[in-house]
C-alpha cells in the first residue's frame, strides 16, 4: 500500500466560478491524482548494467590492447642505446632479411584488416524542421471552440479537452490540419496524403536547400510514421516527388509511435556502415488529422489534446570528405523494448470504441510503464558515457548492496549532467517533463528546450527532439565538443537513447523554425 502511495501525486486545480446548481458564482476547487515516474535510479536492474558494460567493453578492448603493446616495445627497445638499436636493425636487416619482410607484412596487414573492419564515423550534416503555415495555427480557446462546432463532441468530452489543454503545458500557437475542424470525417487517405504531402515535402526542400546537395544523390531512405501508412508508401511518394535514383535503399517504418525517429537512425546507421561513399535522409513525421478521435471515451481523447503537426528532415553522411562541414558525429545509440511485457505493450493501443470511433488509447500505467523503459535505457547508456569517477562510484554503490544487502542504502545517483551539455527530452506532455526532471535531477536549463518546444509547437511526436536541437541552435548554445543526448520514447513500449558530439560551434541557422518567436522565449509560465 506504501508503494501504491509513493508513485502517486496530488494537485490542487482550480476550476473557476461555477455557474449553475447549489453553488453558483462561487470559485470552485478539485483535488486531481495522477500517478508519477517511479524512481527509477533508486533501483537498478543488474541485467542492464551488465548490458552496458558489456557495449563499453566490446568497443574499449582494442584501445585498450594498444597501450599495452606500446609499453612492450617500449621496454624492450628503452634499453638499448640509439647506436646499439641502429646497428641491430642493420645487422638484422642484412642477416635475416627474410624475418624483417615477413614482419613488416604482418604489420600491414594487421592495419588494412583493422581499418577495414573498423565502423566508419557517421556524420549529420544538417537538419530541417517544418513550420506550418499562420493559417493552421490555433490557441488552446480557438481549438475548444472549432471542436464545438464541429458538432461530433459532447459537452462533457468538450469540457475534459478543455481542463487537459489548460494543465498540459501547450501554448497558443501550435497547428493542426484544417481537416480536423470540418464536420465531415476527415481520416480518409485523401487528406492524410495531403498532409503527408505537406510537412514532409516542406522539411525536405528546406534540407536539400541547406545541404546543397541533389536529391539524386541520397543513396539511403528511411521514413517514419506510426499512423498513416499508404499504399503506395510514405518513402516512395518521397521517391516519386523528387524523382529519385532507381537503386535508392528507401524503408518506411509504420507503426513504432513516437520514439521511432531514433529507430529509423539505427537503421540509417546500418545502412551507412554497408554502404560506403553514401548519403542518408531520415524523415519522421506523424499524420494529426488521419488518427483525430471524435468520441466520447476520455483514454482517446487525450492524444487530441497534445498531437500537433510538424516533421523532421535529417541528412546523415559516411563520406570523409563531410568531416569539415557537418555538424555532429554519431556516437551512440541504445535501443530498449518492453513490448514482451502485456501491460507495457498496451499501454498505448490504437482501437476503436464503443460506437467504433478509431482512436489511440492511453493508459492510466503509461507513466508508471515509460519509467520502467527510462530506467532500463539510461542503466544501458550510462557506463558507454557516464564519466569514470561516476561510474567508479556507482558500480562501488551497487556492489556493496548486492553483497551486503540492499538494506545498507540507495545506490549511488550518477549525474548525467556529467555527461551531457545538451538534453533533447521528447515532449510528450508537461507532467512527463516535471517527473523526468525530477528523477533525472535536471536544472531548468538543462529541460528548458523540452519545455519551449512543447510549449510552441505541441507534441510532435517523433520530430520533437529536432524541434527541440532546432531550439538550442537558435539560442547559439551548441559549441565544439558539446554532447547532445536525445531521449524518446513511445508505444510499445520503447525508450530510446541518441548520443551526438558537436563537431564545430553551431551559429545561429539562416533556416529556423524558432527564428520569428526567439525572443519570446524561454517562456515563463
Amino acid at each position: 500500500m506504501a508503494r501504491e502511495r509513493d508513485l502517486l501525486s496530488t494537485e490542487i486545480v482550480n476550476r473557476g466560478i461555477e455557474s449553475s446548481g447549489p453553488n453558483a458564482g462561487s470559485l470552485t476547487f478539485s483535488v486531481r491524482v495522477r500517478r508519477r515516474l517511479p524512481d527509477f535510479l533508486q533501483s537498478v536492474n543488474l541485467k542492464y548494467v551488465r548490458l552496458g558494460y558489456h557495449y563499453l567493453i566490446n568497443h574499449a578492448i582494442y584501445l585498450a590492447t594498444i597501450p599495452v603493446l606500446v609499453l612492450v616495445f617500449s621496454a624492450e627497445v628503452g634499453s638499448l642505446s640509439r647506436e646499439e638499436l641502429w646497428r641491430k636493425l642493420w645487422e638484422d636487416a642484412r642477416y635475416d632479411l627474410a624475418t624483417v619482410l615477413a614482419f613488416f607484412g604482418v604489420l600491414v596487414f594487421t592495419l588494412s584488416v583493422y581499418f577495414m573492419s573498423r565502423p566508419r564515423s557517421i556524420y549529420l550534416v544538417d537538419f530541417a524542421c517544418y513550420k506550418p503555415h499562420d493559417d493552421l495555427k490555433v490557441t488552446k480557446d480557438q481549438f475548444i471552440d472549432m471542436a464545438r462546432r464541429t458538432g461530433k463532441f459532447d459537452e462533457a468530452s468538450l469540457e475534459f479537452q478543455k481542463r487537459i489543454l489548460h494543465s498540459s503545458g501547450i501554448g497558443d500557437e501550435t497547428y493542426i490540419p484544417k481537416s480536423i475542424m470540418a464536420q465531415e470525417n476527415c481520416a480518409t487517405m485523401k487528406e492524410g496524403r495531403a498532409e503527408a504531402s505537406m510537412v514532409m515535402f516542406g522539411a525536405l526542400d528546406e534540407l536539400f536547400e541547406k545541404t546543397r546537395i541533389r536529391p539524386k544523390d541520397v543513396g539511403v531512405l528511411v521514413v517514419n510514421c506510426s499512423i498513416f501508412n499508404p499504399t503506395p508508401s510514405l518513402s516512395a511518394m518521397i521517391i516519386n516527388h523528387y524523382k529519385m535514383r532507381g537503386n535508392i535503399l528507401s524503408y518506411n517504418l509504420g507503426g513504432m509511435g513516437c520514439s521511432a525517429g531514433i529507430i529509423a537512425m539505427d537503421l540509417a546507421r546500418d545502412m551507412l556502415q554497408a554502404n560506403p561513399n553514401s548519403y542518408a535522409v531520415v524523415v519522421s513525421t506523424e499524420m494529426v488529422g488521419y488518427n483525430w478521435y471524435s468520441g466520447k471515451d476520455r483514454s482517446m481523447l487525450i492524444p487530441n489534446c497534445f498531437f500537433r503537426m510538424g516533421c523532421s528532415a535529417i541528412l546523415m553522411s559516411n563520406r570523409r570528405r563531410d568531416y569539415t562541414r557537418s555538424k555532429y558525429r554519431l556516437e551512440h545509440i541504445v535501443r530498449t523494448h518492453k513490448g514482451a511485457d502485456d501491460r507495457s505493450f498496451r499501454c498505448i493501443y490504437q482501437e476503436e470504441d464503443e460506437e467504433k470511433h478509431k482512436g489511440l488509447k492511453v493508459s492510466i500505467d503509461l507513466v508508471e510503464i515509460g519509467g520502467e523503459a527510462l530506467k532500463a535505457n539510461i542503466t544501458t547508456l550510462g557506463p558507454l558515457v557516464l564519466p569514470f569517477s561516476e561510474q567508479l562510484l556507482f558500480f562501488a554503490t551497487l556492489a556493496w548492496g548486492y553483497l551486503f544487502g540492499n538494506n545498507r542504502g540507495h545506490p549511488y545517483i550518477p549525474d548525467y549532467k556529467l555527461a551531457f551539455e545538451h538534453f533533447c527530452v521528447h515532449a510528450a506532455s508537461k507532467t512527463v517533463l516535471d517527473e523526468l526532471q525530477r528523477n533525472l535531477e535536471l536544472s531548468d536549463e538543462n529541460v528548458e528546450a523540452s519545455r519551449m518546444a512543447l510549449h510552441r509547437f505541441g507534441n510532435t511526436s517523433s520530430s520533437s527532439i529536432w524541434y527541440e536541437l532546432a531550439y538550442l541552435e537558435a539560442k547559439e548554445k551548441v559549441r565544439r565538443g558539446d554532447r547532445v543526448w536525445q531521449l524518446s520514447f513511445g508505444s510499445g513500449f520503447k525508450c530510446n537513447s541518441v548520443v551526438w558530439k558537436a563537431m564545430r560551434r553551431v551559429k545561429k541557422p539562416a533556416r529556423n523554425p524558432w527564428l520569428d518567436c526567439l525572443d519570446r522565449y524561454p517562456f515563463q509560465a
